[in-house]
């Protein structure tokens, strides 16, 4: 294998910004991560000012279905992409990809901004750029890993994806905040705020990013690629409308197209793996599987993003739609306020992140990601014995336990994947491993709604006639109020509505004190804490079984981060992320001829070509 001084008398001495490369990467690709994660999140907690902004009732069942897609439409291309795009960058450069993606988020956000159009119209053009604005996304997800690694040699990675990881975390938090800031000023600039940054980092990518990795020449697995998106969108969409009601049911499970979305789905992504198996170049390299490491790592990965994906949405709506409002907040406060009272979560993630990253570096992954999950599950553990209307300090000590668990896994484990992956896998490894989060965050938001919609339907209808008849309401309306479906009452708490002042309207005037009480801040709090509670608890042991399977898969990895374990992983990919990255290579040297993979075992000759291949 070459090393780094045998290959000096090829690569031509190392220009002065050639030695800060890594850091260039590292400071790039975590200004767009934390971009996408916050303006992801900033419009999780915009809805209620987009909603009023462009006139349309979050009440009516008929815009259930737009708020939804809103929310998770980003995530949907997303996960359907990224794989692609990964694979893209291992073919045409990783950077090329990257630039491109930074541009096209950039370019969405200001289409974004320019709306003009209310109601549904309104609606539709937002869904429609989001959904253009989640390719931006995925191009920066699915190369930006990839980029890192590239980068730094394998003893500093996990600082790196632990930074990145980092700020992926930060945005999605910080967002929270800006956006309850931002939105009741104007909702436009929610989506204005990532233009500056999206310009220059746009230009600082072009100028100064390039690609120090492999790339391996090959040939498009379009019936890879449209399968692959055909079954994951299907599935997607029948998760996204198996939420929604359906008829006189509060959840659409049994809706007929529902279950062909996701049967005919599944059926299509079996086709897609027997056509992976048969291509010369798959989009996924289902021999990546075989790596124990990979495979265990984004199990645990997998499992991890189910228990804590929902996890954002239970407790902005237990914040907004309970405890704020009893805690003498108003409903158009509350949004704000939620994402403020939610940063322990993100000061346990910053704090242990980094250091379990610089940590994994040194004494392997797997301490650091079993320790993690168990942190995390026990956190979930705590969070469902608190009241509903509980103590604020006990709320954020166990929100901090928790970011804390998450920070101790995130970092080791990416590290601990892309450890594993042969050099011109990269992207396509990475790509992988961000489709199978992406896709998880949406099932978890299925997985956690049904869930809790399921706890609701049992009690809270009866709650509701009972709390209305009581204030002095007639049968018939109360009767009436009371069918309103679970989803629409969690979005109304989510959102930062009081239902009852809209469903009630002309009402009101008859009602003692005009109808004061039922419209109090206390009123719907305390009428949903019960029910809420319930579906909460059902929903969090959920994310307790998912993240105890995540440390017993995080078990079954291999000592994959110790340096001299890494020898057969990165016999090329080690000397080319840390050389090359360092020695300023343009992208046209680092081109390998298909079918010789480096990373499987191949020797280097001086001039970095593959002096043979293993049997493997």
């Amino acid at each position: 294998m070459a090393t780094p001084e045998q290959a000096s008398p090829v690569i031509s001495p190392a220009p002065e910004r050639g030695r800060h490369y890594k850091w260039i990467a590292l400071s790039n690709t975590t200004l767009g991560v934390l971009m996408v994660m916050i303006n992801q999140s900033i419009v999780l907690i915009a809805l209620p000012d987009i909603f009023r902004g462009i006139h349309l009732d979050p009440l009516d069942p008929s815009n259930t279905s737009y708020l939804l897609w809103m929310l998770m439409g980003f995530m949907v291309v997303t996960a359907v992409l990224v794989v692609t795009f990964g694979r893209l960058g291992d073919m045409f450069g990783r950077v090329r990809m990257y630039n491109m993606g930074f541009a096209a988020f950039t370019l969405c956000s200001v289409m974004l901004s320019l709306t003009w159009m209310q109601g549904s119209a309104g609606a539709l053009w937002l869904i429609g750029w989001r959904i253009l604005q989640g390719i931006g996304g995925a191009l920066l997800f699915a190369n930006s890993t990839a980029i890192l690694t590239d980068a730094f040699p394998v003893e500093q990675r996990g600082t790196a994806l632990g930074i990145n990881s980092l700020a992926a975390i930060a945005g999605s938090f910080l967002g929270l905040v800006l956006g309850g800031v931002l939105a009741p000023v104007n909702w436009k600039m929610i989506f204005l705020v990532s233009v500056p940054f999206g310009i220059f980092g746009t230009v600082w990518a072009y100028l100064k990013l390039r690609d120090t990795g492999v790339r391996q020449r090959a040939r498009m697995d379009w019936w890879g690629n449209v399968t692959f998106a055909v079954g994951l969108i299907a599935i997607l969409v029948g998760i996204t409308y198996g939420i929604q009601p359906y008829g006189s049911s509060t959840m659409g499970w049994s809706n007929p197209w529902v279950l062909a979305a996701l049967i005919g789905g599944a059926v299509v992504l079996a086709v897609f793996v027997r056509i992976e198996t048969v291509v010369a170049d798959p989009l996924f390299r289902l021999s990546l599987f075989r790596l124990r490491a990979f495979t265990a790592g984004n199990i645990a990965s997998l499992l991890t993003a189910l228990g804590r994906g929902g996890l954002q949405f239970m407790l902005i709506i237990w914040l907004q739609g309970i405890w704020l409002p009893l805690h003498g907040y108003s409903f158009e406060q509350t949004p704000l306020w939620a994402g403020i009272y939610m940063i322990p979560l993100t000061i346990g993630f910053l704090l242990s992140a980094p250091v379990s990253g610089w940590l994994s570096d040194r004494f392997g992954a797997r301490p650091f990601t079993v320790v993690g999950t168990l942190v995390t599950a026990g956190s979930f553990l705590a969070l469902m014995t608190l009241p509903t209307d509980f103590t604020y300090w006990v709320f954020a000590l166990l929100l901090l336990v928790n970011g804390l668990g998450s920070g101790l896994f995130s970092s080791p484990n990416r590290a601990e994947i892309m450890n594993a992956v042969p050099a011109d896998s990269r992207g396509a490894g990475a790509g992988m491993t961000a489709t199978f989060q992406n896709s998880s965050m949406v099932l978890s938001i299925g997985i956690f709604f049904s869930l809790m919609i399921a706890g609701l339907s049992h009690t809270l209808p009866g709650a509701m006639h009972d709390g209305l008849v009581q204030q002095g309401v007639p049968e018939g309306v109360a009767q009436q109020v009371s069918q309103l479906p679970p989803i629409a009452v969690l979005f109304a708490a989510f959102l930062g509505y009081n239902p009852f002042q809209q469903l009630l309207g002309g009402q009101l005037s008859g009602l003692p004190d005009g109808g004061s009480a039922v419209t109090s801040k206390q009123f719907f709090p305390h009428l949903i804490s019960e029910p809420f509670h319930r579906g909460l608890v059902v929903a969090f042991w959920f994310a307790v079984a998912a993240c105890l399977v995540a440390a017993l898969s995080s078990l079954l990895t291999d000592r994959v981060g110790r340096r001299h374990k890494l020898t057969a992983v990165e016999s090329l990919g080690s000397e080319l992320a840390a050389v090359s990255g360092e020695a300023g290579l343009a992208p046209s040297e680092l081109v390998i001829p298909s079918g010789e993979r480096p990373g499987s075992g191949a020797e280097v000759t001086a001039g970095g070509a593959p002096s043979g291949t293993d049997a493997s």
